[in-house]
């Protein structure tokens, strides 16, 4: 080799050491516990319970799950809205740190659905078991069917929906007042109300136990008045969530379309396997989602939210208002989204 190849070599190569030396030196953050949305905040409080006592990921992420879907208050589980024939279906999916996963969509009156789907992967040779198949399998392995009435504010929203019966997905419509926390101190999330509807009601949950293994979850009632049989990215493996034990984890919340054509949290895990950081990995896929998007990106909303292997963690969302909780030893605080768009105001 001349010198003149030793140098551009060197100059090509010097960027990757540097990067390879940097992030050795980083103490690994575990254990970790990351939920989308400020509800995110209470169910990584029902999870910590299990990584705090050394337990395993992937207990952590199902008590997280259990703990949401129990709340018939908020829109996750059987008190979120229905689709457009009045049903509740609900979608979920789990993957471990061996790349075992499970899922469930379109399951009617069963409470955990979460939980089911561990049982997919746990116990069957299959990935996704959908609608009445689920729904006998859930009932096979001891889960009790649930009352067929839709939750109080449910009925509510349906009703007032079924007057013009429009589908028209509002941005972060389930932000709530709440104060979030981030670098530049706290501020008040905008209470955003179109039609009274709540669209995404997605609870998405990564986590890393003290051995440093990797899991995730997402369990959601879908899209407010979708059409009756419509799966979203929530219990598809690779859209969205996806877990690499070498490499870290990620989960999304929103339009669940855009989430499955790219492929979203595969997409963001490869990027963190390239050496980006969980922010920029996000935003580089979300970058590819608003590409194939140009003429209504700025009407739509996806947030994703990574963790790597050494506990770095950051979100990136097309539109400005996702947010997302961090549980560690250290920290417990929910923190704003970077984002692409600044999101339209809504009207009074």
């Amino acid at each position: 080799m001349n010198r003149r190849k030793f140098i551009n070599l060197t100059a090509l190569t010097a960027p990757l050491l540097s990067f390879s030396k940097v992030t050795e030196s980083i103490p690994a953050v575990k254990p970790i516990m990351i939920s989308t949305w400020e509800e995110g905040k209470n169910v990584n409080k029902a999870a910590w319970g299990i990584l705090s006592e050394k337990g395993r990921a992937i207990d952590a992420i199902e008590a997280g799950a259990i703990y949401v879907e129990d709340k018939i208050s908020c829109c996750v589980g059987l008190g979120g809205n229905p689709d457009r024939d009045g049903f509740v279906t609900l979608d979920a999916c789990i993957m471990d740190e061996n790349a075992n996963c499970g899922a469930v969509a379109g399951l009617e009156r069963i409470k955990h659905p979460l939980s089911v789907a561990r049982k997919v992967m746990e116990t069957t040779p299959h990935v996704l078991l959908v609608g009445d198949g689920a729904l006998k399998f859930a009932l096979q392995n001891g889960f009790t069917i649930e009352n067929k009435e839709l939750s109080i504010d449910a009925k509510k929203e349906y009703e007032k929906w079924l007057k013009k019966s429009t589908y028209k997905p509002v941005i972060n419509i389930e932000n709530l007042p709440v104060q979030v926390e981030n670098k530049d101190g706290a501020f008040t999330m905008p209470l955003k109300f179109d039609d009274g509807s709540f669209n995404h009601d997605t609870m998405g949950m990564i986590a890393m136990d003290v051995s440093g293994n990797v899991s995730g979850g997402v369990t959601t009632s879908g899209m407010a008045f979708k059409m009756h049989g419509r799966v979203g990215d929530s219990a598809v493996i690779g859209a969205g969530l996806f877990v690499d034990n070498e490499v870290g984890a990620a989960t999304s919340s929103g339009v669940g379309e855009e989430v499955i054509r790219t492929c979203g949290t595969h997409t963001v895990v490869e990027f963190m396997r390239r050496g980006y950081s969980p922010e920029t990995a996000c935003k580089k896929t979300i970058e590819r989602i608003i590409k194939n998007n140009k003429a209504r990106a700025k009407t739509l909303q996806v947030g994703f939210v990574a963790v790597n292997k050494k506990g770095a963690y950051g979100a990136y969302a097309v539109q400005e208002g996702f947010v997302y909780a961090v549980k560690t030893k250290q920290v417990d605080r929910i923190f704003k989204s970077a984002f692409f768009y600044k999101a339209p105001k809504s009207e009074d």
